[in-house]
């Protein structure tokens, strides 16, 4: 039986959005190397300063005890994060970010999805929260505290149940 696969989220839009490795200055020789004339003289880059950072406080609402046992996959940019249940404070550069976010237990489900823009030092409040069970597609993401989808599946689900019981009761007392 094969591991289904996580989703794969959608590059940002902006070519921007992707991190750019920090680049430093190719140390010099100690003592300049003779070249010969048909090869020009090269530089190290000019010394390019790290991006200004903004943070994200990304909050995963829930506990392994009220959501699920693992903890919700998130990528920034298209890059997995690390995170836990709780407030995660998240050094990110400036500019687009996209945050998708999904829940697994035997599948993927939870999917959410939020573009936004960091400003340079600026903190960015995002809060997600899976849905109450896996038979829920979206799960829910926002700038402020979200609700968990699916109750109302989850209340109809437990109510066939108990009409179920309710009915091999009635049947087995009228036999």
């Amino acid at each position: 039986m094969s591991q289904p696969q996580p989703p794969q989220f959608p590059p940002h839009p902006h070519p921007q959005a992707q991190p750019h490795p920090q680049q430093y200055p190719q140390p010099q020789p100690p003592h300049p190397q003779p070249q010969s004339q048909s090869q020009p003289q090269q530089y190290p880059p000019p010394y390019q300063p790290p991006a200004p950072m903004g943070m994200l406080h990304l909050t995963i609402q829930g506990s392994t005890l009220t959501s699920n046992m693992l903890v919700p996959t998130v990528h920034l940019n298209g890059y997995p994060v690390p995170v836990r249940y709780g407030r995660n404070e998240i050094p990110v550069p400036s500019g687009p970010l996209r945050i998708g976010i999904y829940s697994q237990w035997m599948r993927v489900y939870g999917k959410a999805m939020l573009d936004c823009t960091v400003q340079p030092n600026q903190v960015v409040p995002v809060f997600y929260a899976s849905p109450w069970h896996q038979f829920a597609s979206a799960g829910s993401i926002g700038h402020s505290k979200v609700k968990r989808n699916g109750i109302g599946a989850l209340f109809g689900l437990i109510g066939v149940i108990f009409a179920a019981m309710l009915l091999v009761i009635v049947l087995a007392s009228i036999s």
